[in-house]
């Protein structure tokens, strides 16, 4: 566990099953609202899962039997496995809550993490995450999601980026349910690799970006 400037620990989880992290989320989530534990956040990879919030429609899964969990963050489905750091944050938002501003934190500090490794991303309108602009390359295509709850004022799930993971996986299904965007890792866009071990110290150093000042 290490802390940030902001007063945020954040857990090296290692690889966790999705249902393990989840447990952990809601024990952490519960001693948080108790008062009992400070801002945390989980930083982990999952052995490969698709998730699916609370706005998936049938047509979004995969056509192939492919197990999903259904969960009760926002936004649609998507896939989590190796070579994608995710994080959970359990952290306190101020009153009155602002979840709009606090995905906004989160995205800020995306963007943030992938200048440091020399990729260009910011948003797109009407739609959460990160994203690399529309390039010779293609169309948009997202590098980083965004999924949350907030319950009793303080946060669950939160957010994942595409280090050197195989995108095929995405294939399968309708990422959050875009079907006009593609999806992309920070090794496919900068040519070299890029591991979930280079990234997790870079976004240790930024999570203080999700903290209302």
């Amino acid at each position: 566990m290490s802390a940030t400037t902001s007063g945020l620990a954040a857990v090296r989880a290692g690889v966790l099953d999705y249902q393990a992290a989840w447990d952990e989320q809601r024990r952490l989530h519960e001693a948080v609202v108790a008062g009992g534990q400070g801002d945390t956040v989980l930083l982990l990879e999952h052995p490969s899962v698709y998730t699916a919030g609370k706005r998936t429609e049938p047509w979004d899964r995969p056509m192939d039997g492919t197990p999903v969990v259904d969960v009760d963050r926002g936004g649609k489905i998507t896939w989590h496995g190796p070579g994608q750091l995710v994080g959970y944050p359990i952290v306190t938002l101020p009153d009155p809550v602002d979840v709009v501003a606090y995905v906004r934190r989160v995205e800020q500090m995306l963007i943030d993490v992938c200048a440091e490794f020399g990729l260009t991303a910011g948003r797109v309108e009407g739609r959460s995450g990160v994203w690399v602009p529309e390039d010779d390359r293609g169309p948009a295509r997202k590098v980083a999601a965004i999924g949350i709850r907030v319950a009793r004022g303080v946060t669950l799930h939160g957010f994942s980026i595409n280090c050197d993971c195989d995108l095929t996986y995405f294939d399968r299904i309708v990422p959050c349910g875009i079907r006009d965007a593609g999806v992309t890792s920070l090794t496919a866009e900068l040519g070299r690799p890029v591991t979930v071990a280079d990234v997790l110290p870079v976004v240790e150093r930024h999570l203080a970006t999700i903290v209302a000042a």
